[in-house]
């Protein structure tokens, strides 16, 4: 008998693969690294040497693969990056911008804070806490008089709603 037909939480792996995978890509975003996580939870899962019996062993991988999830962000501290357009060559020879990419950067900057405007309140206090006053997780927790936990994910949250949201306008203005 191998050791994933002796182990029930190795055996559910098995039977949940798919199902942890398309959890854990809803939560990263990423497959790569949601292929990695998986692959986490799967040693995790191999090297329990638990010696209390796991009465739901489906629920008990996608916690350890909730948790694998979470630590990859609170290591990762969610920073944005932007990437620079091409036409950012075009500034004069003293290095301002031309008036044009102020312009373009100026209407960018509108549709960020216009979509940070439309976030639900709690998670636009937490990201501009975050973001545009600089405070760290703990801070912000310790402020709000939330959790850590909390305060990532209010921030994941809205990332991924900014990103959407600027990537989609981006789209439609490809279109047009």
């Amino acid at each position: 008998m191998s050791q994933i037909e002796t182990n029930p939480l190795l055996s559910a792996f098995h039977e949940q693969r798919d199902a942890l995978m398309r959890f854990l890509l809803r939560r990263v975003g990423d497959v790569s690294l949601a292929e990695d996580l998986a692959q986490e939870t799967w040693l995790r899962a191999a090297n329990s040497h638990s010696t209390v019996a796991i009465k739901n062993p489906r629920a008990y991988l996608f916690r350890i693969a909730a948790n694998l999830a979470m630590d990859h962000f609170r290591h990762t501290g969610l920073r944005i990056e932007v990437a620079a357009p091409d036409h950012t060559k075009e500034l004069v020879s003293d290095g301002t911008p031309s008036p044009e990419t102020v312009a373009l950067y100026r209407s960018e900057f509108a549709r960020l804070h216009t979509i940070v405007e439309g976030l639900s309140p709690r998670c636009r206090e937490v990201f501009t806490l975050a973001r545009f006053q600089g405070l760290d997780n703990s801070e912000i927790a310790e402020r709000l008089g939330i959790s850590k936990n909390t305060v990532i994910s209010h921030i994941f949250n809205a990332l991924k709603i900014i990103e959407r949201e600027m990537n989609w306008e981006k789209r439609n203005e490809k279109k047009t």
